[in-house]
């Protein structure tokens, strides 16, 4: 007998995957995690029959994979080769990796995004800041979660924290300064798109967590004792022109789950900086939700498969 069809997530870190497994089992969805980083991979073989899903992040050489990305990219490369249905496929994967590849394609479609610069190396970084006014952000090309986040008050200060201890160099080389985003609130907005449809948005307050925002409970820092306060609330009834303008950008791009996430500035501007194409749920929000995210993904995949 033919073994059944399987979805088959890709990724790195099974810390993120307790809440999906529980939705494809609620769902009775059969499913297997991938993990690479280490994995051993025979070209020479064809891939097993099934849907693949690859939720490879950026972060992943923060969690002791710097090569699983690179990994990636070829397990990608070899399913499509075959013909293998990909969500968030080879394509998806290089936005997912590359916040100037993210940027690029955002302008291009017409949205509003921040002023950067890509700089590769750091020998130029103190002379491209020059480039944009005070106070500016640094960041990693690589990133995820706001790591390697840092807002700069003058290019001395800059100056310094390349020359200091605490440089962090970004993984690719690669750093991208930006002009500072006022928010009107201390808040960004991500909106969750899931198989070509909304799901809800949430809000995240940058007042409290500042620009390591990531909203799943695995990354919850918690003390002895002590619940983290949530950072993280429902959007209700959020309806804007922006949503519909997100979801035909994802489908021209072949992003079929992911978090669109965008700042609304005090002089009127509604900045889109980030997309998370391995976007992780939050428990409370997925409590609250008219339209939980986690089954919709368990239903999208059920549709797939059968």
């Amino acid at each position: 007998m033919m073994e059944p069809m399987k979805l088959y997530v890709i990724h790195e870190n099974p810390d993120w995957y307790a809440p999906l497994a529980a939705a494809f089992d609620s769902a009775a969805l059969p499913h297997e995690q991938w993990l690479l980083g280490d994995a051993v991979i025979d070209l020479d073989r064809e891939p097993p029959e099934g849907v693949f899903w690859s939720r490879m992040s950026a972060s992943s050489h923060t969690r002791g994979h710097p090569f699983a990305k690179d990994q990636a990219r070829g397990v990608l490369a070899w399913l499509e080769a075959h013909g293998r249905r990909v969500v968030n496929g080879r394509r998806v994967l290089d936005l997912e990796v590359s916040k100037v590849e993210q940027l690029s394609a955002l302008r291009a479609a017409g949205f509003d995004v921040p002023r950067s610069i890509s700089v590769a190396g750091s020998r130029e970084l103190g002379a491209a800041a020059r480039g944009l006014p005070v106070p500016f952000i640094a960041k990693h090309n690589q990133g995820g979660k706001g790591l390697g986040v840092r807002l700069f008050h003058s290019h001395r200060e800059f100056d310094d924290y390349l020359e200091g201890a605490d440089y962090e160099p970004p993984v690719d080389g690669i750093t991208l300064l930006q002009e500072y985003l006022q928010a009107a609130e201390p808040q960004v907005t991500r909106v969750e798109v899931v198989g070509g449809e909304y799901v809800y948005a949430i809000n995240a307050d940058t007042a409290a967590g500042g620009f390591q925002l990531c909203p799943a409970d695995a990354c919850a820092v918690l003390e002895p004792g002590r619940e983290a306060p949530s950072l993280f609330t429902l959007r209700d009834g959020f309806d804007h022109p922006i949503v519909g303008r997100y979801l035909d950008f994802a489908a021209a791009r072949g992003i079929e789950i992911a978090g669109f996430e965008f700042i609304e500035t005090v002089d009127g501007r509604l900045v889109t900086y980030d997309i998370n194409t391995t976007t992780n749920y939050n428990a409370k929000i997925e409590a609250k939700a008219p339209r939980p995210a986690l089954p919709a993904v368990a239903a999208f995949f059920g549709r797939l498969l059968a």
